[in-house]
C-alpha cells in the first residue's frame, strides 16, 4: 500500500488541515499518517484559537512515522512559525524526502492568520528548496513575491520567481481569480501548463487548498508525475466542491468522500 504523511495543523471542525488531508488520502486509496504542528479551535465560521506544538515534538512525530511506516510522499500545510518550519525542513532533509508537496498556508478561508509573518522567509529559504511541488493560491503567491498580482503576466512572472527558490514545480491556483473558469497555472521551470475547470459559485470551499495539495501528494505517492498528479487533484477537488453539502453555519467543507458515498 502506498503511504503519505501530512505535516499540518488540526482543524477541530474537520474540514481543513490534518483532517482534510487524511480524508483525501483515504478517498484516493493511500494510507495516511500525520504530524500535528498546531491545534486550532475552529469551525465553519472562523478560527478562535491556536495552540502550537513544541518544535521538538513535531520533530518526534515526523521521526516516528518516517523511521517505521515511511512515506511515498509528504505534504505540508499550516506550519505556524519559523521554529516549526526549521525542524520540519531539517527532519525531511535528514530522511531524504523527495516527493514533497508544500502548501504555503498563510490565512484560513475565514481570514484568520495561520502563519506568522516573520515565518514567510523561513518557508522560502528552508522548505521550498526541498519541495517537488508548491501550491500557493493567488494571495499567497503575492505575499511570496512581495507585490500584487493583477494580470496573467504578473502571475506567470510570480510562478517563475517562486520556482527559482527551489521547488521543481509551482502551481498558482486560480480560485481567487475572476472569469467563468478556475484556471490553475503550472510552471515546471521551462514551460507553463494550465488546468481548467468551470468556476463553481458555492460557499462550500472550506479546506479546498488542503484537499488539493493532499490529493497531489496522493497522486505522487501512487507514481504519477507532477502534472498528472495535479490534474487528478484538480478533477477530484472539482467533484468534492460540486457535491459538498451544508455543514455548520458558515463556509462548509468540501465533500471528500463523494465518490464513495454516492448520491
Amino acid at each position: 500500500m502506498k503511504t503519505a504523511l501530512t505535516i499540518a495543523g488540526s482543524d477541530s471542525g474537520g474540514g481543513a488541515g490534518i483532517q482534510a488531508d487524511l480524508k483525501t488520502f483515504a478517498a484516493l486509496g493511500v494510507y495516511g499518517a500525520s504530524a500535528i504542528v498546531a491545534l486550532t479551535a475552529q469551525n465553519t465560521l472562523g478560527v478562535f484559537g491556536i495552540h502550537e506544538v513544541p518544535p521538538e515534538f513535531v520533530a518526534a512525530q515526523i521521526d516516528a512515522v518516517l523511521s517505521d511506516i515511511g512515506a511515498d510522499a509528504v505534504k505540508t500545510g499550516m506550519l505556524a512559525s519559523a521554529a516549526i518550519i526549521q525542524v520540519v525542513a531539517a527532519r525531511l532533509g535528514a530522511f531524504g524526502v523527495s516527493q514533497l508537496v508544500v502548501d504555503p498556508v498563510m490565512v484560513a478561508k475565514s481570514g484568520d492568520a495561520l502563519l506568522r509573518p516573520e515565518a514567510v522567509g523561513a518557508l522560502k529559504a528552508l522548505l521550498f528548496p526541498l519541495a517537488h511541488v508548491v501550491t500557493p493560491n493567488l494571495p499567497e503567491a503575492a505575499v511570496l513575491v512581495g507585490r500584487e498580482l493583477t494580470s496573467d503576466t504578473d502571475v506567470r512572472e510570480a510562478a517563475r520567481e517562486i520556482q527559482a527558490l527551489g521547488p521543481r514545480f509551482v502551481v498558482i491556483k486560480g480560485g481567487h481569480r475572476s472569469g467563468p473558469e478556475a484556471v490553475d497555472l503550472i510552471y515546471d521551470g521551462a514551460r507553463f501548463h494550465e488546468l481548467r475547470a468551470p468556476r463553481l459559485e458555492t460557499p462550500h470551499t472550506h479546506g479546498s487548498g488542503c484537499t488539493f495539495a493532499a490529493a497531489t501528494a496522493a497522486g505522487l505517492a501512487k507514481g504519477l508525475n507532477a502534472v498528472e498528479a495535479l490534474r487528478q487533484a484538480k478533477d477530484y477537488l472539482e467533484g468534492a466542491i460540486a457535491r459538498a453539502e451544508p455543514i455548520g453555519k458558515g463556509r462548509s467543507p468540501v465533500h471528500h468522500f463523494y465518490r464513495l458515498w454516492g448520491e
